[in-house]
């Protein structure tokens, strides 16, 4: 017995001696004689994932890439396999239309079984240009009009909401959370047939979505961005996705339930209203994507499987892009230090629109270039997906500023850290919409404008940029719109909560900077805002 027991030892040990030679054996192959040896970064990520999958997991991720490129200039290996950017010429060169790149590993990670594969988590470049193709026959100009008419009765009752009945300043709100259910019921009338009414007072147990999307992206952007993504991609279909299931926060399990239960729903009125003229039928994204035709082969460009895949994809993007960028909007305006450009705002808002109501899609709404500037200097500055968006080199491999690196290498380049580049934006800390507008007056010219657009894509360029973004804008410009022009905003006296704070460290220690988590998508909280009606 102790001789076997003996045995059983030396062999543990033997396996624990390999295992530790692998892994120095790799750490010293990742420094010193892998294709990206010569990129800076720190040496243990040059070595390692563990530091990107730790900040990852903190949901500091994207302040960890920022304070790299600080440090190491405008080309960084934050882990063994990855190269990335700072630098307009490098997000061409990556993500243009002619890039010799697909979406990595990272996508397939976010697939909860074989079945479940959408736009967003298709990685082969031909299918993902089919579904694309597929996608964009329901983002028309006329679906985006119908699909507006839902977002502006949302919005309205919204606003009815927020000022609580009060003649003077109302109770101070934490806008995130009174937005998160804004954009929720949108998306939910658009993508599901009905407003889940979240944003209504009194109990209703769908308030807790929100929170449960948040929950589904920051449990599986642990494992996204895990040091072990190959092993774990292996082994998802051999069990490991069965697992996940089991021990997913309970959270993440509402969440998919609710995806498929209302995709059933939907699917039924859908059936239900093919009998009426379309002038009777519910025209929301859910319909065009029912009624939507493949246009090479003029058969229905979604089976049910597909469907309810884009839904939960179309949910979730369609409910993050807009809160980050509207409560980071009303963060910066709502400053002491920006009443100024608050009162511009308003003042456009108010003299180009005779009531809240037309501010709707038109010339009017395109011609107040303020609040579109005020719009993408938020977005620039909180970006809603702060981190990368990563690409895999093919077979051939790609030039990237001049440098050429092979196929297998991971490429990209940091939202946020792209919206600070001081060599595109200058003052890259401020909040300044003037940035956006040539005029003689601010010393803004056409080139500085160009110079500025370069570097700034909040809904991406080539082939993965958002079918959504024109029907993002509209959302963004009549929320904004709307509730400035009915009421005046402040910040609740002395708050500074949803800001920066000097604990938080290097990066993240100004309270006039709105403060984002990194799940993927942008999390975030506050600020505290009052409204009362306007003084007329």
């Amino acid at each position: 017995m102790f001789g076997d027991n003996l045995q059983y030892l030396k062999i543990g040990g033997v396996l624990l001696s390999l295992a530790i030679v692998h892994i120095f054996a790799r750490f010293i192959y990742n420094i010193f004689f892998h294709p990206l040896a010569k990129v800076p970064g720190s040496l243990f990520a040059r070595a390692s994932g563990i530091p990107s999958w730790w900040h990852a997991y903190k949901g500091d991720r994207h302040i960890w890439l920022w304070q790299l490129f600080q440090i190491h200039g405008p080309k960084i290996r934050p882990e063994p396999n990855v190269v990335l950017f700072c630098d307009p010429e490098a997000y061409r060169d990556i993500y243009g239309n002619k890039s010799n790149v697909q979406r990595s590993g990272f996508y397939l990670a976010w697939r909860r079984n074989p079945k479940d594969v959408h736009t967003l988590n298709e990685v082969d470049v031909e299918k993902h240009a089919y579904r694309r193709k597929l996608l964009n026959v329901s983002f028309t100009d006329k679906s985006v009009r119908a699909a507006s008419k839902f977002v502006f009765r949302h919005i309205d009752r919204w606003n009815e909401l927020i000022v609580d009945n009060h003649d003077d300043w109302s109770t101070p709100v934490d806008f995130t959370k009174t937005v998160e259910k804004l954009v929720f019921d949108i998306s939910g009338d658009l993508c599901f047939g009905k407003s889940f009414e979240t944003k209504e007072p009194g109990d209703n147990p769908l308030k807790i979505i929100p929170h449960s999307i948040i929950g589904f992206m920051k449990f599986y952007y642990a494992i996204a961005r895990s040091p072990f993504l190959d092993l774990v991609l292996w082994l998802k279909p051999r069990g490991l996705n069965q697992l996940f299931e089991v021990i997913s926060p309970p959270s993440v399990k509402y969440f998919n339930k609710f995806v498929h239960d209302s995709v059933t729903e939907r699917l039924q009125l859908q059936q239900e209203q093919r009998q009426k003229p379309e002038a009777e039928q519910r025209l929301d994204i859910f319909h065009f994507l029912c009624e939507a035709k493949d246009p090479d082969t003029g058969l229905p460009a979604y089976d049910e499987q597909a469907l309810r895949a884009e839904a939960s994809l179309l949910v979730i993007a369609g409910s993050d892009t807009s809160a980050t960028s509207l409560t980071a909007a009303m963060f910066y305006l709502s400053l002491p230090s920006q009443a100024h450009r608050l009162e511009k705002l308003v003042k456009e808002l108010r003299t180009t629109f005779q009531s809240a109501e037309d501010i709707v899609i038109g010339p009017k709404l395109t011609s107040c270039v303020y609040l579109r500037a005020c719009i993408e200097e938020a977005m620039r500055l909180s970006p809603s997906g702060p981190s990368e968006l990563p690409r895999l080199v093919r077979a051939g491999g790609i030039t990237i500023m001049g440098d050429y690196y092979p196929a297998g290498i991971v490429v990209g380049t940091s939202s946020f850290s792209n919206g600070r580049n001081e060599r595109v934006f200058g003052d890259s800390y401020v909040y300044r919409p003037e940035r956006w507008i040539v005029d003689e007056a601010t010393q803004v010219t056409q080139e500085d404008v160009d110079r500025a657009r370069a570097g700034f894509h909040p809904f991406l360029t080539g082939p993965g940029n958002c079918v959504g973004r024109n029907l993002a804008i509209i959302e963004l410009q009549a929320a904004v719109g709307r509730t400035l022009w009915r009421y005046d905003m402040r910040r609740a006296p002395g708050s500074t909560y949803g800001g920066g704070s000097p604990e938080l460290g290097w990066g993240q220690r100004d309270p006039d900077h709105y403060r984002l988590i990194d799940a993927y998508v942008a999390v975030h909280n506050g600020p505290m805002l009052q409204f009362r009606k306007k003084r007329v």
